[in-house]
C-alpha cells in the first residue's frame, strides 16, 4: 500500500472515531434530556447483545463495538476518497451521513430481531449522523490540507444551495414569528417550539408532557432551520426552472400544497395531539405565510422571473 493511501486509512480511522465521538455526544445529551443518562447505549447493547446482561456491561459492549464500527468504515471511506480522487466537502459529508452512516445503523440492526425504527427514533439517528458526516468531512479536510474551502465558503461553488439556504431561512424566520405571535397572544412564550420538540426529542404524548427547557427549545429550533433550508433548496430549485419555463408557475401551488401535506404527516407521526394543541388553522395559514414569504424573496432576488411570468401572463391574456 502506498505511503499517500496509508495516509489517507489512517486519517480515515481518526476522523471514523472523531464521528463516532459525535454520535456519542449527541445520544449522551439527548439521554440527559430525558433524564435517564447511557439510555442510548444500553438499549441497543440489549439489541445486538444479550438483553439479559447488566446494563453497565452493555453499555462497555456496545460503546466498543460503536468506535471499532466507525473507525472501520472511516478508514475503508478514507481509502476511497484516497483511491477515487474525491475532495472533502460538507456536501459530501452530508451523504456520508445520511446514506453510509444510517446504512451501517440499519444494517446492523437487521441482524436482530428488533423492529429498525422502534430501537431510536429515526430523527436522532439521522441528525446524529448528520452532524458526524460533516464532523469527519471536516476532518479530513483539515488533515489533507485542502486548498478549496470547506465551510460556507464553499457556497459560492453551489449557488443554488447557497440561495435555497437563504431563502429556507426567510421561510423559517416567517414561521416561526408567526407562532412566536400566537404564543405570546396566548400567554405561553414559545409554547409552539417547545411542544415539537418534546414531540420530536422526548416522545411525548400530551400537553402534559411538554417540556419548555431551553434545550428543547433551541434543538427544535436548530431541526427547523434545518427542515426550511432543505424545503429552501427545493424551492429555489422550481423557482429556476419557472423562470425558464413560466408555465410551470402552478408547480408553486402544488408545493405550497405539498409542503401543507408534510407538515401534518410529520406532525401526526410524531404526536397526533400536537394537531390539536396549535390548532389546524395556525398550521395551515403558518405554512402560507412561510410560502408567501419564500416567494416574495425569491421574486424581488429574480428580475427575469417578473419579466418572464408577467410576459406570459400577457400573452395568455385574450
Amino acid at each position: 500500500m502506498r505511503a499517500t493511501q496509508q495516509s489517507a486509512v489512517v486519517h480515515g480511522v481518526v476522523g471514523g472515531l472523531l464521528a463516532g465521538a459525535v454520535v456519542a455526544i449527541w445520544f449522551l445529551v439527548v439521554d440527559l434530556l430525558a433524564g435517564d443518562p447511557l439510555r442510548t447505549p444500553a438499549q441497543l447493547g440489549a439489541a445486538l447483545f444479550e438483553p439479559g446482561a447488566s446494563r453497565a456491561t452493555l453499555v462497555i459492549l456496545y460503546t466498543l463495538l460503536h468506535f471499532a464500527t466507525f473507525a472501520v468504515v472511516g478508514g475503508g471511506t478514507g481509502a476511497f476518497l484516497a483511491a477515487s480522487g474525491g475532495t472533502p466537502g460538507v456536501l459530501l459529508g452530508l451523504f456520508f451521513g445520511i446514506c453510509v452512516l444510517n446504512g451501517v445503523h440499519y444494517v446492523g440492526l437487521l441482524t436482530t430481531e428488533q423492529r429498525l425504527l422502534t430501537v431510536l427514533p429515526w430523527p436522532h439517528v439521522f441528525g446524529a449522523n448528520l452532524l458526524a458526516g460533516v464532523a469527519y468531512m471536516a476532518y479530513l479536510h483539515r488533515a489533507g490540507r485542502e486548498e478549496r474551502p470547506l465551510g460556507l465558503g464553499a457556497l459560492r461553488y453551489h449557488p443554488l444551495i447557497a440561495e435555497g439556504l437563504t431563502v429556507g431561512l426567510v421561510g423559517a424566520i416567517a414561521v416561526a414569528l408567526w407562532f412566536f405571535v400566537i404564543d405570546i397572544a396566548t400567554g405561553q412564550p414559545l409554547h409552539t417550539p417547545a411542544a415539537l420538540g418534546s414531540a420530536v426529542f422526548l416522545g411525548a404524548n400530551g400537553a402534559q408532557a411538554v417540556s419548555t427547557s431551553p434545550a428543547i427549545v433551541a434543538a427544535y429550533t436548530v431541526l427547523h432551520l434545518v427542515a426550511f433550508g432543505l424545503v429552501g433548496i427545493g424551492f429555489a430549485a422550481v423557482v429556476r426552472e419557472v423562470e425558464q419555463f413560466p408555465s410551470l408557475a402552478y408547480v408553486v401551488v402544488l408545493g405550497a400544497i405539498l409542503l401543507e401535506a408534510i407538515t401534518f404527516a410529520v406532525l401526526v407521526t410524531f404526536g397526533g395531539w400536537v394537531l390539536g394543541a396549535l390548532s389546524l388553522w395556525a398550521i395551515g395559514l403558518g405554512n402560507l405565510i412561510a410560502v408567501a414569504a419564500m416567494g416574495a424573496w425569491m421574486w424581488r432576488k429574480h428580475p427575469r422571473l417578473r419579466e418572464r411570468v408577467l410576459e406570459e401572463g400577457l400573452a395568455s391574456t385574450p
